[in-house]
């Protein structure tokens, strides 16, 4: 992950950026309120973490933003429009998800998994092109996979294959990526891995947000934090601005102290201790 974000840029991404956002949103599990009259505004070109305790509708948010759930009532806005009413094609072309549960048949290879993201730019007039072979290239370089194309991704390791779902989202060539805990189940080498990769992309300018359980990762990695309690935004901000003792312990429960990280400034939380009622 040395290389600069000039090597690595696509092309029809250096000066193109999607604007995304919700006004006014309320979504529903059912008859359940899960997030209501919601307003939010992701951050252009930086990486956005979503943090909060467990149901307090992080996922959710992410899937209303991406189309995946359809508000009750208010409305996702892409570069100004109801997301709702753009074709899914267009809005393919802008943004990509990348959720918790990903499947992938059995025996496909790196390369066949990235082949995937070019799904919104092919039609019937329209097949397999040159620049469809860039996007899979610059994708398999972003991701650090290069060497690896060939490999069968159930033979990877979970870093690995994280890398190449989010390298199946790059070759999407979308301005805008969002991810649903794209560390889960990674230890913690392969955690940076990730983190690392989801950092330069932003560097590239693309626009992200992740929804992120550990803290401390959302802290070190983010450029703005979403905090989120019982389907409500309670604070955002940079994580300097918005990260305090008095916000973890309303989140979590714990008790910490909070340092300056000497290489960065985003706070550290040292001295962790779970609050007994």
């Amino acid at each position: 992950m040395t290389a600069t974000a000039s090597q690595h840029q696509s092309p029809s991404q250096r000066h193109f950026q999607s604007r995304l956002g919700a006004d006014n949103l309320t979504l529903k599990h059912g008859k359940i309120s899960i997030i209501e009259g919601l307003d939010v505004a992701l951050p252009e070109g930086k990486v956005t973490a979503i943090v909060g305790p467990n149901g307090c509708g992080k996922s959710t948010l992410l899937n209303g933003l991406s189309r995946v759930h359809s508000p009750s009532s208010g409305v996702v806005l892409l570069d100004g429009k109801d997301i709702h009413s753009l074709p899914s094609k267009e809005v393919a072309k802008r943004l990509a998800l990348l959720p918790q549960d990903t499947l992938a048949p059995d025996g496909i290879t790196i390369e066949e998994l990235i082949r995937f993201g070019r799904h919104p730019h092919q039609s019937l007039l329209r097949q397999w092109a040159m620049d469809d072979q860039q996007a899979i290239n610059y994708a398999l370089n972003a991701a650090d996979l290069e060497g690896l194309k060939d490999r069968l991704l159930d033979t990877l390791s979970g870093g690995q294959r994280q890398r190449a779902w989010i390298a199946m989202s790059i070759a999407q060539e979308t301005p805008l990526l969002l991810l649903d805990e794209p560390t889960s189940a990674l230890d913690l080498g392969h955690q940076i891995e990730v983190f690392e990769l989801i950092q330069n992309l932003s560097r590239q300018g693309k626009t992200l947000a992740m929804v992120v359980h550990d803290l401390p990762s959302a802290c070190r990695y983010s450029d703005h934090i979403i905090a989120m309690k019982k389907g409500e935004i309670i604070i955002q901000g940079s994580p300097k601005e918005v990260m305090t003792k008095e916000l973890v312990r309303e989140l979590y429960g714990v008790d910490c102290d909070l340092i300056p990280d000497p290489m960065t400034g985003s706070p550290i939380l040292i001295n962790m201790k779970r609050i007994r009622n």
